[in-house]
């Protein structure tokens, strides 16, 4: 119980510093990427869209981040009524590989996660911003090491966005609150695809 007020103090400290990013807004181009995900398979935006009706892309912070946990939670239980729709999803997080899979344990999840080694797909979408040192010691305190669980030194966390997009790459639906406790539902998911 200690250490989840200590994780909930320590996400709405991290939550009064986010920058005034404002994402990509419903209409735009999606930004192609590609990655490898949790299992090896190679993921490609391009040729996931030519396969499924639509791309659910999800962005979150870590497997120490408990409503980012909830999150994923919720997807990995709707993803039959996700996939009924075609649709595939995708979370796109910072954490390494081996916090990857500590996120899976504790979430079930049986969808596609992948690295951002380096914030690529982040800054595409216009949901990274940078921790500030002060906050970085504090979490690092309460045994959140940014550098650790990312395994490098930015100190970069994605805002918890999610997109819907289409099949023909536009971006059909955007959820996008830097409140770190807010996250869209899966009832607005399911009405946009």
């Amino acid at each position: 119980m200690k250490q989840i007020l200590i994780i909930l103090v320590l996400t709405s400290i991290l939550g009064l510093n986010v920058s005034a990013q404002k994402g990509l807004a419903a209409g735009a181009k999606a930004p192609t990427f590609m990655g490898v995900d949790q299992n090896g398979n190679k993921i490609d935006l391009q040729n996931i869209l030519k396969k499924h009706q639509s791309v659910v892309l999800f962005f979150y912070r870590g497997q120490w981040c408990p409503y980012c946990n909830k999150q994923i939670k919720e997807l990995q239980d709707s993803l039959q009524l996700l996939t009924a729709k075609n649709a595939y999803v995708i979370g796109v997080t910072p954490e390494t590989a081996d916090n990857i899979a500590k996120t899976i344990k504790k979430t079930k999840a049986g969808f596609s996660i992948i690295q951002d080694k380096d914030d690529e797909i982040m800054k595409a979408y216009g949901v990274n911003f940078m921790m500030d040192d002060a906050t970085f010691a504090k979490y690092k305190g309460f045994g959140v090491d940014l550098e650790m669980n990312n395994g490098n030194t930015r100190h970069t966390l994605p805002v918890p966005a999610t997109y819907i997009i289409d099949r023909s790459g536009k971006i059909k639906f955007v959820y996008f609150d830097p409140n770190y406790k807010k996250r869209a539902s899966i009832s607005n998911i399911l009405t946009q695809l």
